[in-house]
């Protein structure tokens, strides 16, 4: 590959990884701005972003070089992109109401180590012991990190916070796991946006059931943030990443993508006025030295490497 090449893809995958990292700070910024639930953000995020993923889904489907899918292929995509992009998120958008942005990443990175234990229990891939090491350093990290913050704010709040980011790291890398399988035969563009498709019904379902007798009304300022969100933090990002992974391969992205936690952590300073203590910053070492190490081995890279909800 030319180097011209590869620093457009790093290029890419930077930019894609800090642009998902900034999810986080919408969904602060939303929930200090107006009193909102969790799926009502997220519906109004699926909202603007949904029209890019149809019409993605619509020109791959047209392509003459188009594989049409078995209806296996369908069921598999309809249930990862349910678990991925709506549960996942839900919790994650729950999450962040109790806890703050830089803690929200930093668990939500422990994606890589889940999806490397669920491959162990479903596919019987043994665990070498360099992984069991990186394991223990990446949860290490965390925990530092998570009493780092109750010394802060103790209460039962950042633990209700920290279990459902940590639910939302966890249904994730079972998305990662199951697109790790698929994505192969479909491809990582029709996979992506199909899976979209997929959960935003979920999401505007159950947006509906909740919400059907008294429709939510919102300010103008939080549609426009819900709008930047779903435009700077999910549809950008999504194909910035795919390209990265094209041009330079989803190992290297999965290694740029480390960036997310420590581009997260100073957006919530200054943009959130979180503070950045030393808890902070030794968790994040920890768990980015944690995913680093599991990466190098190549054992679980995942195919779409950026932990967005």
């Amino acid at each position: 590959m030319k180097k011209s090449g590869f620093a457009l893809g790093f290029a890419m995958a930077l930019i894609g990884a800090m642009m998902f990292s900034a999810k986080a700070i919408y969904v602060k910024l939303i929930y200090r701005s107006e009193s909102i639930d969790a799926i009502s953000m997220l519906a109004l995020r699926m909202l603007f972003s949904l029209p890019f993923y149809l019409v993605t889904a619509w020109v791959l489907a047209r392509r003459p070089d188009n594989v049409k899918l078995t209806a296996r292929q369908w069921g598999i995509i309809a249930v990862l992109g349910l678990l991925g992009y709506y549960m996942s998120s839900l919790l994650d958008f729950m999450g962040l109401a109790y806890i703050s942005a830089g803690l929200e990443r930093l668990i939500l990175f422990l994606y890589p180590t889940f999806a490397l234990l669920i491959g162990a229990v479903a596919f019987r891939r043994k665990i070498t012991r360099t992984q069991k090491l990186a394991l223990a350093i990446a949860y290490a990290g965390m925990l530092v990190a998570f009493l780092g913050d109750v010394q802060q704010e103790w209460g039962a709040s950042v633990v209700t916070g920290s279990l459902l980011v940590l639910g939302c790291a966890l249904t994730y890398a079972f998305y990662i796991v199951g697109g790790g399988e698929i994505i192969p035969k479909v491809g990582s563009m029709k996979f992506t946006a199909y899976a979209l498709v997929f959960s935003s019904t979920g999401v505007f379902t159950q947006y509906l059931l909740k919400h059907w007798v008294q429709p939510q009304q919102f300010s103008g300022h939080t549609y426009w943030l819900c709008f930047q969100m779903a435009i700077i933090s999910t549809v950008i990002p999504t194909f910035l990443t795919s390209e990265g992974i094209r041009k330079i391969g989803s190992g290297n992205t999965a290694i740029i993508t480390s960036v997310g936690p420590v581009a997260t952590i100073v957006q919530a300073y200054i943009f959130l006025g979180e503070p950045i203590t030393w808890q902070q910053l030794l968790g994040t070492a920890l768990v980015l030295a944690g995913i680093l190490l599991i990466g190098k081995k190549g054992k679980t890279t995942p195919a779409n490497p950026s932990p967005d909800k």
